[in-house]
């Protein structure tokens, strides 16, 4: 049973990464491998009540972070209809490729280590499609670099990545030590790459007329811009005050600006009300990729129900020995696999008492497993929400930037071992 699935698992992946040839589309190929995953399972499986419980674990999961990115996304667009990112737009005046592609590149850092890797993926690529409205080509680059920025901006903090946050909250690591820890090893993962780009990149992009004329009023824009940043912002606060799932912070935030915009636009004719209403931002969100997500994560949920996941791992502990090299693979394999159920795995297979609060295992999962899916563009939620967004092909990425990503993430890693080994930590 387990080889037939893995084997289902390997073909349905070659044909989401096989999207542009075949000339189908990845949601498909995820979809299909996502049921007949569990189809199989349950056919061949030795009692359906197990399948039927390991599924019913899943699917809290699974609505978490599809309902997290659906929020996040008519947030985005209802910022989006109000022209809200023009305030910023308006401000970044950089025409040159390197200035620019290293100040989004910090932006996007710094702001998902406060939102989360996702989130930011989804608004920094709102961005970058009124920065570089033209040049295709250039704004894929950026992009992808956007990926990169925003899996090492995450990787430090304990709410800006779902492992980082896994193991905040399963006592792992402390919220102070984590961000010492990782903090400058994740920003060299990202300078490497930032950098070894800028040096393939000549030129400057059209000035870009800095846009006067708006359909939103001046407060409008601001006000929407504000609340919605606002919104996402307090997503994390709302867990940690409330211990709910993100998804309820996100639609919290979706209520209350859903709420601002029927009170803004009140008084306007019907048509002009429809415009600039979250139901006609509902329509505006790329559902395909939503559903890509739902495929995905029940494929990669079904092998981590029948032990797949856990029993990589221990082949790789019985095998490779070496902790260090072990967790380093471990960030490898979460540009292939999901890192969430792999995290989970090793949580499994190490303790506390083996292993207590900020032990080098556990801050260096952190990063490794944070960062190194950015090695391709479907190994993070992230690189996800941008292929879908910008539409990437999944060769075009690993041929253009997945040896820069892998670059960065070694150096990283050998930043964080060599800080560690000098400050000489004994845990």
């Amino acid at each position: 049973m387990e080889i037939a699935i893995i084997l289902v698992f390997i073909f349905g992946y070659l044909a989401i990464t096989l999207e542009h040839p075949l000339k189908i589309d990845k949601a498909v190929s995820a979809i299909l491998l996502g049921v007949l995953s569990w189809t199989l399972y349950a056919l061949m499986g030795h009692d359906f009540h197990e399948v039927e419980h390991n599924l019913h674990e899943l699917l809290p999961e699974i609505m978490n972070i599809l309902f997290f990115l659906l929020g996040a996304m008519t947030i985005v667009e209802l910022i989006d209809i109000h022209e809200g990112f023009s305030v910023i737009t308006n401000r970044i005046r950089a025409t040159d490729k390197r200035t620019l592609l290293f100040t989004v590149s910090l932006l996007a850092f710094f702001l998902s280590s406060v939102l989360d890797n996702l989130t930011t993926a989804i608004v920094m690529a709102s961005l970058l499609r009124k920065l570089i409205p033209h040049n295709r080509e250039d704004r894929l680059v950026f992009a992808s670099i956007i990926v990169i920025a925003a899996n090492a901006g995450g990787a430090w903090s304990p709410i800006g990545d779902v492992t980082t946050t896994m193991l905040w909250i399963g006592n792992r690591i402390s919220a102070m030590g984590i961000i010492q820890q990782l903090f400058l090893p994740s920003l060299i993962c990202l300078l490497v790459p930032v950098l070894g780009q800028m040096m393939f990149m000549k030129g400057t992009f059209e000035a870009r007329e800095v846009k006067t004329s708006f359909k939103t009023n001046s407060f409008e824009r601001n006000l929407i811009l504000f609340l919605g940043i606002g919104s996402l912002i307090f997503v994390p606060i709302f867990k940690t005050i409330t211990h709910l799932p993100p998804f309820m912070g996100m639609f919290f935030g979706v209520g209350v600006m859903w709420l601002a915009t029927e009170l803004l636009h009140r008084n306007k004719p019907h048509d002009d009300k429809h415009l600039y209403s979250t139901i006609h931002a509902l329509s505006r969100v790329d559902t395909a990729s939503i559903l890509f997500f739902f495929g995905i994560l029940a494929a990669v949920g079904c092998l981590g129900a029948i032990g797949a996941l856990e029993h990589a791992a221990t082949f790789l502990n019985n095998t490779v020995g070496n902790l260090d090299i072990i967790i380093f693979l471990i960030g490898i394999l979460s540009s292939v696999v999901d890192n969430v159920p792999l995290v989970a795995a090793v949580m499994k297979m190490y303790t506390v008492e083996q292993y207590p609060l900020d032990s080098k295992l556990w801050e260096f999962l952190a990063y490794c497993a944070g960062t190194g899916g950015s090695l391709l563009i479907i190994g993070s939620a992230a690189g996800v929400a941008i292929m879908g967004i910008e539409r990437i092909e999944f060769f075009w990425y690993a041929k253009r930037i997945t040896l820069l990503a892998f670059i960065g993430y070694v150096a990283g890693a050998v930043a964080y071992l060599g800080i560690y080994w000098l400050m000489g930590h004994t845990h």
